[in-house]
């Protein structure tokens, strides 16, 4: 049976299916609060002319406008790789209390795997971190996708 996690990073990789499908790469991000998703996002910095485009940026933006605040203490973030430094100074302003994160990202990972910016010793707030839900189907469509396009 799965996991509440795993239900919800579903939901985001149903996101980054969206973005695949635009031919942007698959990256997708639900905000989770009360056991509701209140904001979706997919990767669309081409599609969208915007280099903040990320899939976690725009499921903030829409969880901020849900609740009517840009703080959102109260709130779950999964994603399906581990957000890069723009997206972890985001999560941290908004004060997100916990980041699921599907697949470690070792070339712009900024809660780990290149560098740590989420959680830094010099930030005041704290993210509390899930990794690896599901990151085996995070990493196999991330993979198609670039084998797709060296073709």
């Amino acid at each position: 049976m799965a996991t509440p996690d795993e239900l919800w990073m579903e939901e985001a990789l149903r996101e980054a299916a969206r973005a695949q499908a635009s031919g942007e790469v698959p990256i997708g991000a639900v905000v989770v609060r009360d056991d509701k998703i209140i904001g979706r996002g997919w990767n669309r910095p081409a599609f969208e002319c915007d280099p903040t485009a990320h899939a976690e940026i725009m499921a903030l933006r829409e969880a901020g406008r849900e609740i009517g605040n840009y703080r959102l203490n109260e709130c779950e973030l999964f994603v399906t790789l581990e957000p890069c430094a723009m997206c972890a100074g985001a999560i941290t302003h908004a004060r997100i209390r916990r980041l699921i994160y599907a697949a470690d990202d070792p070339r712009a990972g900024a809660v780990k795997s290149a560098m740590e910016v989420l959680n830094h010793p010099a930030m005041n707030h704290r993210v509390e971190v899930t990794n690896g839900v599901l990151a085996g189907r995070a990493m196999e469509m991330l993979q198609a996708f670039f084998r797709e396009k060296r073709k």
